[in-house]
């Protein structure tokens, strides 16, 4: 898997390999589009995640999560920070 030293590196390689869509976490599944698209754990995989840590503290950090549903033909990605 390719390192990347930014998280928006990160992001803009996943975009052009097709991620194009966000999702949000809920209670029981992830939500695209706004709620039109729930996957459900059955219905995706995660393809890759990249960590991220900030600089001068090593509890700043973010993780982005690239994730694929053949059922719903979509690729997403996600990121989540910390703090």
């Amino acid at each position: 898997m390719k390192t990347y030293t930014t998280l928006s590196g990160a992001m803009d390689e996943l975009r052009k390999e097709g991620y194009t869509e966000d999702f949000n976490l809920q209670q029981n599944c992830l939500e695209c589009r706004n709620g039109e698209f729930k996957l459900f754990a059955d219905e995706f995989i995660v393809y890759k995640y990249f960590r991220f840590e900030g600089d001068s503290n090593p509890s700043e950090s973010a993780i982005l999560y690239a994730i694929s549903s053949h059922s719903k033909k979509l690729k997403a990605s996600k990121r989540k920070a910390s703090i």
